[in-house]
């Protein structure tokens, strides 16, 4: 990021375009289209078992389970696959912020501090510094994916995917020809986004982006709350489903109740450290009531995520958090790395980089596990407003809104970190960018299909174990 930051900070707008057509000598646009990594391509199923090491072991089979319902659920679990089909292709060297897993469901209805629901990006464990075209491509080949588990055919995929790009180049070149606090500033939230599609939906349509929005507003702390605790007779705890849900009194079962309430206690204090002053006096009024291991997701399947019960005023008074483990960003081998020590820290800094508003519990932490390992973490509200787009409901033309709206909600998270500028030109006005990504999404979708299909003869040779949960 230093250079992209230095080459805004010292160049005029003519030489930040001329920056930006350069790069076209480096990574012509209608290249961008070609994706055939050969026969001595590496093993897919050795890259998620080498992820999976790290993890707790018992939870993988259930990763592979699920990355094994479909092609599109395979490629979600997938990021680190497909960073490494990505590192050796030509690069534009215009780099941003990246979300490092840009597929179509981490797109969705967030709620900002100020009560307002917005339209961003919402999931960052890869997050990282890199050529802005990693996260387009990921991005379009998720709706080329998505279409075909819909079973739209080519040409409706192909008129998905550069609705997205299109979207994408468009937003950039608005957001090249902006003030940069303007920029900064910009912002999608659900009253903008309704206004945006409202001449391109018809009735029905505008029915089910009304009630995805009403449905956002109710998925709040308190339905959470609700869900997954119970009363005891010691109070308020969490509800166990083991093993997608395992409170910590079953898993240090032999240890007091004091010693793992210091436990809990001494990992809310290190990761308030990194809250600001006034976070910090909130977060003092409550106390720490239970912790319990969870399972989420497809890909984080495996590592270490607990859900925090803290307790205010009373029992009808909670604050769910969420503290997942950040692991080393699957981009970080295929790029110049990451300058913090703390991996819970690059997810954090990236995300307020990113998001245009960010959770005011967002924050990170060290913690020493059960077996003595040191691990990083970044912590959250476990759910707050979320809203999300479910694609096998989709047509075709609800899918291609939603990519319109995907591609220029990335553009605005490139445009806060990279250069609008040098990316618009490199661009340009034409659909030629588009078209090859189009290209490239069904290639791609034709390789992921094969890299599912080997993780499911790994399977069933015996060489990893699956679970269905």
């Amino acid at each position: 990021m230093t250079t992209t930051t230095s080459l805004t900070a010292s160049l005029s707008p003519a030489e930040r375009a001329a920056h930006g057509r350069d790069a076209r000598r480096r990574a012509p646009r209608s290249g961008h289209g070609a994706f055939d990594p050969g026969k001595g391509r590496f093993d897919p199923v050795d890259v998620v078992e080498r992820q999976s090491a790290t993890r707790v072991q018992s939870l993988i089979p259930i990763r592979y389970g699920r990355m094994l319902e479909s092609p599109f659920r395979f490629y979600r679990g997938a990021a680190a696959i497909m960073a490494a089909d990505l590192g050796p292709l030509p690069r534009t060297g215009l780099t941003a912020q990246l979300c490092g897993d840009a597929h179509l469901l981490n797109f969705r209805l967030l709620a900002s501090p100020e009560r307002h629901l917005v339209f961003d990006i919402n999931d960052f464990d890869e997050t990282l510094a890199g050529p802005f075209e990693w996260d387009v491509k990921r991005l379009a080949a998720s709706f080329a994916i998505a279409g075909r588990n819909n079973g739209f055919s080519v040409a409706e995929q192909d008129g998905i995917v550069r609705e997205c790009v299109r979207s994408y180049r468009a937003r950039m070149r608005e957001f090249a020809g902006m003030r940069t606090l303007d920029i900064w500033y910009a912002q999608d939230d659900a009253d903008r986004m309704r206004e945006l599609l409202a001449s391109s939906m018809d009735a029905k349509a505008r029915r089910r982006a009304a009630r995805a929005t009403a449905k956002a507003r109710t998925r709040t702390y308190l339905q959470a709350f609700a869900k997954l605790t119970e009363v005891t007779s010691e109070g308020r705890r969490i509800a166990p489903d083991p093993p997608l849900i395992t409170p910590l009194r079953d898993l240090l079962a032999g240890s007091s109740q004091e010693d793992q309430e210091k436990e809990l206690q001494s990992v809310l204090e290190a990761y308030a450290q990194t809250l600001s002053s006034e976070r910090r006096h909130l977060l003092r009024h409550y106390r720490v009531a239970d912790m319990a291991r969870k399972v989420v997701g497809v890909g984080s399947v495996g590592t270490r995520c607990w859900i925090v019960l803290l307790i205010g005023r009373d029992d009808d008074d909670p604050l769910l958090l969420q503290a997942k483990e950040a692991q080393e960003s699957v981009l970080a081998a295929h790029t110049d790395g990451t300058p913090y020590d703390n991996q819970g820290r690059r997810v954090v800094s990236g995300q307020r980089l990113i998001q245009t508003t960010s959770d005011i519990f967002l924050g990170w932490t060290h913690v020493t596990g059960l077996d003595g390992k040191g691990r990083d973490f970044y912590v959250r509200q476990l759910r707050d407003w979320k809203g999300i787009m479910m694609p096998d409901t989709m047509d075709p033309a609800m899918m291609r809104l939603f990519a319109q709206v995907c591609g220029g909600s990335l553009a605005r998270a490139h445009a806060r970190s990279g250069d609008p500028v040098a990316i618009a030109a490199y661009l340009g006005g034409s659909d030629r960018f588009d078209r090859a990504l189009a290209e490239f999404a069904q290639a791609y979708a034709d390789r992921n299909e094969r890299d599912f299909r080997a993780l499911g003869k790994a399977v069933r040779s015996g060489r990893v174990r699956a679970a269905t949960m």
